[in-house]
């Protein structure tokens, strides 16, 4: 046998030692961390917010009233959430359909055998997986052209269809990651057992390993719709008229009044908090569901 100190004799050395893995600790990089912190929320987490957005008018020392910031906000009410909100949600399914589509073929083509295609689309993922946001959105809103001229006719390209493309391209890169590693979560042996019956590459991957991975995507997925919906509010910097912008513009027609400040963006946070604290919960729920189990 081997001689190891402080096995087989007395340790040479009072250095701490490194335990070996233990495996039912390990657990990979928290993938759906901003679902999870969400679904954990109580459900009355926006009363507080209520209550300080109906407060705060009482508490300052202006001319503008308690009614009067009450009033003014359900006056805008409807404008805010039918021509401002109704566009956050519009730019988040056409981003994140775009982004699926684009990043469903982008993972794929991380796993595809020709190594330029490989390479190539695994720069890409890491490209517009690692870039703010912003500054994507500023690329896209800048570079793109505002109207396209085609003989005598003129097409012009709003400001939310340039972000809805701005937005789906980290959504792009991040679905990309999402389809690679949910092929490569299937065990090999299914692979094997595939080409034992004759299957070809494509068959194996189109019949046998990606009906195996819709489950396993499906939460990961949802999740990243939540955080996409939550980043629409970044378009207001560039002047897409959304929510954010809206309420702008709205506390701007009262006067500017600072009163105005806490109900407007409390309401805003209340009605966000209201459309992705569903998804959170079916997102966490989801993935108990389909966890694979050992």
């Amino acid at each position: 046998m081997k001689h190891i100190p402080g096995v087989t004799s007395a340790p040479t050395t009072d250095l701490p030692v490194l335990l070996p893995l233990d495996r039912t600790r390990a657990r990979p990089p928290e993938a759906m961390m901003v679902s999870r912190w969400l679904a954990g929320l109580p459900a009355w987490t926006p009363l507080p917010l209520l209550a300080l957005m109906l407060l705060w008018p009482l508490t300052a020392e202006a001319a503008y009233t308690y009614g009067q910031a009450v009033d003014a906000l359900w006056r805008w009410l409807p404008f805010l959430v039918k021509s401002g909100f109704l566009y956050n949600v519009v730019i988040s399914f056409l981003a994140m359909a775009i982004g699926t589509a684009a990043g469903a073929a982008l993972g794929l083509a991380q796993i595809s055998q020709i190594a330029a295609i490989r390479r190539t689309a695994w720069f890409v993922t890491q490209l517009f997986r690692n870039s703010p946001w912003l500054v994507l959105l500023f690329i896209v809103m800048l570079a793109l052209p505002f109207e396209l001229v085609i003989g005598d006719t003129i097409i012009s390209i709003p400001d939310w269809t340039k972000a809805v493309f701005g937005l789906s391209l980290p959504i792009m890169a991040n679905i990309s990651e999402i389809v690679r590693g949910a092929v490569q979560s299937v065990p090999s042996a299914q692979w094997e057992a595939s080409e034992a019956l004759a299957f070809n590459r494509r068959q194996i991957l189109w019949m046998i390993i990606l009906p195996q991975c819709i489950k396993r995507m499906i939460p990961p997925w949802m999740n990243w719709y939540a955080i996409l919906t939550m980043a629409t509010p970044l378009c207001s910097l560039l002047a897409v008229e959304e929510i954010v912008t809206l309420s702008r513009q709205a506390i701007e027609a009262e006067d500017n009044h600072p009163e105005l400040l806490v109900p407007f963006y409390s309401f805003i946070m209340v009605i966000f908090f209201a459309y992705c604290y569903p998804i959170a919960r079916l997102t966490v729920r989801l993935e108990r569901k389909f966890a694979v189990k050992l």
